[in-house]
């Protein structure tokens, strides 16, 4: 739908025959322009599902009937801010999309300390991966860390999906490959890294996950005192 010109007209300005140096003004009160602005804008607004398109679409260079059938299983989800996606004793069920926001998966220890294995960011995917291949209740938590937009399908439903779509199952395995070799690096990393490298790496690797999240979430997910890292932080910042 075009908007017409004249639509977003607020002031009509009409010059005075008799005195062509004086300018008097007419208010014409048709609406509210940010009322007009808001709705413009918001036809430029992806929705969930549509963001999730365009990412199938590059990744794995679906067609629009393969996409239809993934719309059809999909499940739009607004997450707010410290909500749980899930938490300890349940089943995994969903494999989960990020649309929008910042996630993470951890577990408590027995003494009441976070551990966090993983962040989860726009267009990447985050679940428990053993609850939700085994059926067993987890043993982690994910929340957000922000408002969040997500998309949820089922395993069963995804199951077909990779039975039916082998360009959307030939992409998974690339993913799940990358997050072996992501995970196998990180063990090295906690292995054989100073915290001093493991700062660095982390600031290099997820740039856009470190000015989003706390510092002690940092610290727990690198596996050293909160204290430690800050003193890192100074020194780098002096460098």
């Amino acid at each position: 739908m075009r908007i017409g010109f004249a639509s977003l007209i607020k002031e009509s300005f009409i010059a005075d025959r008799k005195n062509c140096n004086k300018l008097s003004v007419t208010r014409i009160p048709f609406f509210n322009l940010e009322t007009v602005k808001e709705t413009i804008l918001d036809r430029f607004v992806l929705s969930m599902f549509e963001a999730f398109e365009i990412y199938l679409k590059q990744k794995a260079d679906l067609t629009d009937g393969e996409i239809d059938a993934v719309r059809a299983v999909s499940i739009e989800k607004k997450i707010r801010k410290r909500q749980y996606l899930l938490q300890e004793g349940d089943v995994c069920h969903y494999n989960c999309f990020i649309v929008k926001g910042c996630l993470r998966l951890y577990r408590v220890g027995e003494d009441g300390a976070e551990h966090i294995l993983r962040f989860g960011v726009e267009n990447w995917w985050i679940s428990d991966r053993e609850s939700y291949n085994t059926g067993n209740p987890s043993k982690s938590n994910i929340d957000a860390l922000e408002n969040c937009e997500v998309i949820l399908i089922d395993k069963p439903a995804f199951d077909d999906l990779l039975t039916t779509i082998p360009r959307l199952k030939n992409y998974i395995e690339v993913l799940k490959a990358r997050s072996f070799d992501a995970s196998q690096n990180r063990i090295m990393t906690n292995i054989s890294s100073t915290a001093e490298e493991k700062y660095q790496n982390f600031m290099t690797s997820f740039p856009d996950i470190f000015y989003r999240v706390p510092l002690h979430m940092i610290a727990s997910y690198l596996g050293v005192s909160r204290e430690t890292l800050s003193r890192i932080r100074n020194q780098f910042s002096h460098k």
